[in-house]
């Protein structure tokens, strides 16, 4: 088993990096953000309740994301390799959360891989998102509220994280490929568990 959490700013390019560490390591993909979009897009009980914070640019309450953590890893991911979660855990109290329910399950945390970009290109990535993509939360002041919450509650987990000696750094900005090899470089020397090789 690996498993990962993929850390870093909205805009960072977790999803681009994750979509990379899955092939590359053959890991199950928990997004949350993506989890959310769907039940709203759905309009499930769920949906309902997570658009009211994503659409402020707030945090979903930690127990409602460890609720869905759950039941995504006992009915989707338990018969996979390990996982990696994208977007969780965003606060201390999801963090340890995250330890007792992989502890519980006979497993455990490997190593965070953070997306260091600075703010400027964070702002930029998003707009310029928003314009290709659609996407309703890609505007300017839903970007500063999604900013200001990770910085206040998000951005702890560095340290948190960097305390049990799993935070591995990465400068996330350059050319996709580059930015992987050099996570590839920290997961191998942090877990010691090889890249599968490329088909």
């Amino acid at each position: 088993m690996l498993n990962l959490v993929l850390f870093g700013a909205p805009g960072s390019g977790k999803g681009t990096q994750s979509a990379k560490i899955i092939d590359q390591y053959g890991l199950y993909h928990i997004s949350t953000g993506e989890v959310l979009r769907d039940h709203i897009a759905r309009g499930t009980e769920l949906g309902k309740i997570a658009d009211t914070y994503i659409s402020k640019g707030q945090l979903i309450p930690d127990d409602l994301m460890i609720r869905i953590l759950e039941d995504v890893l006992d009915n989707e991911a338990s018969d996979k390799k390990g996982v990696v979660f994208d977007g969780f855990p965003r606060t201390i109290p999801q963090a340890v959360a995250l330890n007792e329910m992989l502890t519980k399950r006979g497993s455990d945390l490997h190593a965070v891989i953070g997306l260091e970009v600075p703010e400027e290109e964070l702002i930029e990535r998003m707009l310029n998102r928003g314009k290709e993509t659609g996407r309703a939360d890609d505007n300017p002041e839903t970007i500063k509220n999604r900013l200001e919450v990770y910085h206040n509650q998000t951005q702890p987990l560095q340290d948190f994280y960097k305390n049990e000696g799993k935070y591995i750094p990465i400068n996330g900005s350059g050319l996709v490929d580059e930015i992987f090899d050099e996570i590839s470089a920290g997961v191998e020397k942090a877990t010691g568990i090889l890249r599968r090789s490329r088909k």
